[in-house]
């Protein structure tokens, strides 16, 4: 397995690909933007996209998404409580943000708990309200990536519309942080960190 983090997108938010070294099928997580430099770093790789997978579906996190199919041609996947947000300019705030308007539609409607392949990874969906309605996190091996769910001695924001900090709080703490201290976080913004050290240093967990 390998992973590559590109910052995409005015907003340089962390897009991933992940690469099943067996097949060289990969997913691509959360492209916030660049398409071209994406599509350019995937033929150059020879790397067979499988899917275009969203943690969430804020602007800073899909800028690069409708390129990015149209040039691939593989399914978006998101969960069912995002399509709202994913679907409504005013709502994933790309009407706000210096990027042109995005409203798009999921092809792969995702539901806690989840399992699908990538090759031969197994991706395990992790639904995480609480930063939007429909935020969740992807694992794969040891590797969890949050989105904006959980942050290298921080976690996301719940002041924007689908927010609770409290659901957000709750959810770390019964869904993520008993998934083993030496899971590697891989977060939307930022360094990548450990559950364990999340445990011992992050502020909002104790």
């Amino acid at each position: 397995m390998k992973i590559f983090k590109i910052p995409a997108g005015v907003y340089a938010a962390n897009c991933y690909i992940v690469v099943d070294e067996s097949t060289n099928k990969a997913m691509v997580i959360d492209p916030g933007g660049n398409a071209d430099d994406l599509l350019k770093f995937i033929n150059r790789n020879y790397l067979s996209v499988e899917y275009i997978a969203l943690t969430h579906g804020h602007a800073d996190h899909i800028g690069g998404v409708k390129s990015l199919k149209t040039s691939l041609d593989v399914p978006i996947m998101a969960h069912v409580d995002e399509i709202e947000i994913l679907k409504d300019a005013d709502k994933n705030l790309s009407s706000q943000m210096a990027m042109d308007s995005i409203e798009i539609e999921p092809s792969i409607f995702l539901k806690d708990g989840d399992k699908f392949f990538l090759g031969n990874l197994e991706v395990t969906v992790i639904h995480t309200p609480g930063h939007t309605q429909g935020g969740v996190c992807f694992k794969i091996e040891d590797n969890l990536f949050s989105g904006d769910t959980l942050f290298k001695g921080s976690i996301g924001r719940s002041d924007l519309y689908g927010g609770n900090p409290k659901v957000l709080i709750d959810c770390i703490k019964e869904k993520i942080l008993n998934l083993g201290d030496d899971i590697k976080v891989w977060p939307g913004h930022g360094e990548a960190t450990t559950i364990g050290e999340e445990k011992l240093f992050n502020p909002y967990l104790n």
